[in-house]
């Protein structure tokens, strides 16, 4: 079940300079920074209400991140989607069509279990499904 949107993820060259700018934007500083070997990305996270903004930085020539700039420039790259039960939701989303790139959860930033849904099946949005490892563990 989908509960609302998690985070948007934005792609940038830099963290540093990124946090710099949004912290003076949104007046706060970020809560959390962390590097996500298995995507090759630094992550930057904000608060914002109930949503999150989290930046992300390149920290291999050959991530997805570092493609995204090049073809695109840095902006929004994802929609996150918290969901309940992630497996489910996946199967459910794969009966009605919808292209998976991951078809199973991984760990992901921030205490997450994600998975991505191809943007060929979602108006060219990449969304990411995520959900609190606590939470799907049966909690």
């Amino acid at each position: 079940m989908i509960r609302k949107i998690e985070h948007l993820g934005i792609a940038v060259k830099s963290i540093k300079n990124s946090n710099d700018l949004l912290s003076k934007l949104l007046d706060s500083e970020p809560y959390k920074e962390e590097a996500v070997e298995s995507e090759s990305v630094l992550t930057s996270f904000f608060k914002l209400g109930e949503t999150k903004v989290e930046l992300l930085e390149a920290s291999s020539p050959d991530s997805s991140i570092s493609k995204f700039i090049e073809k695109r420039g840095e902006g929004i790259h994802h929609i996150a989607l918290d969901v309940v039960g992630i497996e489910d939701e996946l199967k459910r989303l794969q009966d009605l069509g919808f292209q998976l790139i991951h078809d199973t959860p991984k760990a992901g930033a921030d205490g997450k279990k994600i998975a991505f849904l191809h943007p060929k099946s979602t108006n060219g949005i990449l969304v990411e499904l995520c959900e609190d490892m606590e939470s799907s563990d049966g909690d």
